[in-house]
């Protein structure tokens, strides 16, 4: 009974075995038909690739042709951007060449040229120029530049005492500077601007 049992223990062994086995040869077998679609697949995925490689490089082409335009307008808009106030001042200067042309007394001349002053301040205020004032202003070297300066008993602290060139801002930027004269305390002995 012991060499039955022993017998049955090996069939029973074998019968394991046999069953891994065709487990693995029907695993081997089912690897091999999807090796077979592999071929389509590595095809697929090739064709991906390319495609994929494709829309890349017609990106970057979009994206280069984007960016020259882009500059292209940039450089457009820089050249013609005083256009417009380029165009308002030929009307400035009409008037002037007007006037010189003109004949008349010396006050016909002056009104003359006192309208055509105020259609230009008129233009430049359109465009966001304007004058701002100095005279008796605290001095600010952000705003004003010193050409001279006097003592004064006068002041407290260093002031505009004369503007000899107004200063101007565009919106809210300094266009240029005024350029003034400034009284100085005398106490201070001259050390100011």
């Amino acid at each position: 009974m012991a060499e039955h049992d022993e017998d049955a223990l090996e069939i029973e062994t074998d019968d394991d075995d046999l069953e891994e086995t065709m487990r693995q040869a029907l695993e081997a077998v089912e690897e091999v038909e999807r090796s077979g679609d592999t071929s389509s697949d590595v095809e697929r995925l090739e064709r991906e690739i390319a495609d994929l490689r494709d829309r890349s490089i017609r990106t970057l082409a979009d994206f280069d042709n984007f960016r020259k335009r882009a500059e292209r307008e940039r450089a457009d808009l820089r050249r013609y951007a005083v256009m417009e106030p380029m165009r308002e001042l030929l009307e400035v200067v009409d008037n002037l060449e007007r006037a010189a042309a003109a004949g008349g007394s010396a006050d016909d001349l002056k009104q003359g040229v006192e309208m055509t002053l105020r259609q230009l301040q008129e233009v430049l205020r359109r465009h966001g120029v304007g004058a701002f004032d100095s005279l008796a202003q605290p001095f600010d070297p952000a705003l004003h530049e010193a050409v001279s300066r006097q003592l004064s008993e006068a002041v407290s602290e260093p002031t505009v005492a004369e503007e000899l060139q107004k200063g101007y801002r565009l919106h809210d930027r300094l266009l240029r500077p005024a350029r003034v004269v400034v009284a100085v305390p005398a106490e201070d002995g001259g050390d100011g601007p």
